[in-house]
C-alpha cells in the first residue's frame, strides 16, 4: 500500500521587535525608496537578548503540534533547516526536541542555507513514505540578523528573524508531497558566504576586525542564478510530479527578493496573483520564508484542500530546490483536556530537562569519588 505524507499542523513564531527603513536610513547609507525599489522590503523583525534559533523554532513547532492530535511524545523525528544555529554544538535541532519534550524523536540540523526548507522537508517526507516513521516535525528556523554587519547597506537591509513548522503524518490518502528536486553547485559558494568561523578560517582577533563573521554577497551574480534556477526547478518538480504548470494554484518562493520573484514568475509565466508574497513585511527570514508565507497564506483563506502547490527556493551553497505538495488540510478534533494535557506536558518536559542534568552532575559526582577511590 503506497504511503503519503502529509502536513497536519503548522505554526509560525517572529520577534515582537520590527526595524523599518526608516530606522536603517538612521543608521547606514540607504532610503526606505531605495530598499523598496530594489528588494520589496518594508520591515523586518529583529531578536531580542533572549531570543535565538532555537527558542523560535521551539514556538513555531509547539504551534504546529497544537493543530493536531498529537502528543511531543508522538514525534519521531525533527530536523531544523538553519544556518544560524545557536551554536555550532549542539544542534538546534535537540534544543527544540528537549524544550518540547519529544522523548522518542530523533533530531538534527540541516543546513542546505535558505532552500533548508525544501531540503529538510523532503528529507522527512521520505522518511515518512518509506514508513520507517510516522510523524515528524520540520521547522525552518533562523536569527541571521546576528550575522549581519550593520555598516553594509547591499547585505543589512535585507535580512530579518523568524522560524516556521510543519507536523509532518503518514496517511494512505493520496496527496501531501509528490515530488521534490534539490540540487546544488559548490562552484559558487564565494557568491554568498560566511569566511570565517568555520575550520578552515577559525575565529581570531582579525577575522571579527574585518567582519569576516558577517554575511558576504555578490548581489548581481546571485540575482541571476536565482532567477534561472527558480524557473527551472519549478517546472522540473512540477513534471516530475506528473502535473503541468495550468495544475498548479499556487506558487510559494523563498522570499528573498521581489524583483527575483518577478523575474521567475515572468520566465515561467506564472501569475503573480497566484504567488504567494509577504517579503515587504519580513525581509528574507531564509529557510523560514516558505513557511511562514504558508502559515499566512493559509489565515488569510488562499490555500484550500486540493490545492497544488510548488514550494521553490535557492541559497548559498549554492543550493536550489523545489517541492510540489497537494495540500490535504485535515481538522482535528483537540479537546479543551488535550489543550490542558499539552500545557501540563511543557512543563512536564522542563522539569525533565532540569532533572536530567541534576542526574548528570550527580553521575559525574559519583563516578569521579569511585575513580580516586581506585586510584589509592
Amino acid at each position: 500500500m503506497t504511503r503519503y505524507a502529509h502536513v497536519t499542523g503548522w505554526g509560525m513564531a517572529v520577534p515582537d521587535k520590527i526595524l523599518t527603513n526608516k530606522e536603517l536610513e538612521e543608521m547606514v547609507d540607504t532610503t526606505d525608496e531605495w530598499i523598496v525599489a530594489r528588494t520589496g522590503i518594508r520591515e523586518r523583525h529583529i531578536v531580542s537578548p533572549g531570543e535565538t534559533t532555537a527558542t523560535l523554532a521551539t514556538l513555531a513547532a509547539r504551534e504546529a503540534l497544537a493543530q493536531t492530535s498529537l502528543d511531543p511524545s508522538d514525534i519521531e523525528l525533527i530536523v531544523v533547516a538553519t544556518a544560524s544555529p545557536d551554536q555550532m554544538l549542539a544542534p538546534a535541532a535537540c534544543l527544540v526536541q528537549d524544550s518540547l519534550g519529544a522523548v522518542n524523536a530523533g533530531a538534527f540540523d540541516l543546513n542546505a542555507a535558505c532552500t533548508g526548507f525544501i531540503y529538510a522537508l523532503n528529507m522527512a517526507a521520505q522518511s515518512v513514505r518509506s514508513g520507517s516513521i510516522s510523524n515528524a516535525i520540520v521547522i525552518g528556523s533562523e536569527t541571521l540578523s546576528r550575522f549581519v554587519n550593520w555598516e553594509d547597506r547591499n547585505t543589512c537591509v535585507l535580512f530579518g528573524d523568524g522560524a516556521g513548522a510543519f507536523v509532518l503524518q503518514g496517511s494512505d490518502t493520496p496527496g501531501g508531497v509528490l515530488s521534490c528536486v534539490i540540487r546544488s553547485d559548490g562552484s559558487g559558494g564565494d557568491l554568498l558566504s560566511i569566511p570565517a568561523g568555520g575550520s578552515k578560517t577559525p575565529a581570531t582577533f582579525e577575522t571579527v576586525e574585518n567582519n569576516l563573521h558577517s554575511i558576504h554577497m555578490n548581489g548581481r551574480e546571485v540575482f541571476r542564478f536565482a532567477t534561472r534556477v527558480m524557473a527551472s526547478a519549478t517546472r522540473e518538480a512540477t513534471q516530475k510530479a506528473g502535473l503541468a504548470m495550468d495544475d498548479i494554484d499556487l506558487v510559494v518562493p523563498h522570499q528573498a527578493n521581489k524583483r527575483i520573484i518577478e523575474s521567475a514568475a515572468r520566465v515561467i509565466r506564472f501569475p503573480m496573483n497566484q504567488i504567494l508574497m509577504n517579503i515587504e513585511n519580513y525581509g528574507n527570514t531564509s529557510t523560514a520564508s516558505i513557511p511562514i508565507a504558508i502559515c499566512e497564506a493559509l489565515d488569510e483563506g488562499r490555500i484550500n484542500p486540493g490545492d497544488n502547490m510548488v514550494l521553490v527556493g535557492f541559497g548559498a551553497g549554492l543550493t536550489w530546490g523545489a517541492l510540489v505538495m497537494q495540500w490535504m488540510e485535515q481538522e482535528p478534533t483537540v479537546s479543551s483536556y488535550q489543550q490542558a494535557r499539552r500545557k501540563a506536558m511543557t512543563l512536564l518536559a522542563r522539569l525533565r530537562s532540569l532533572g536530567l542534568r541534576i542526574l548528570r552532575r550527580l553521575e559525574g559526582l559519583i563516578w569521579g569519588a569511585s575513580s580516586k577511590k581506585k586510584k589509592s
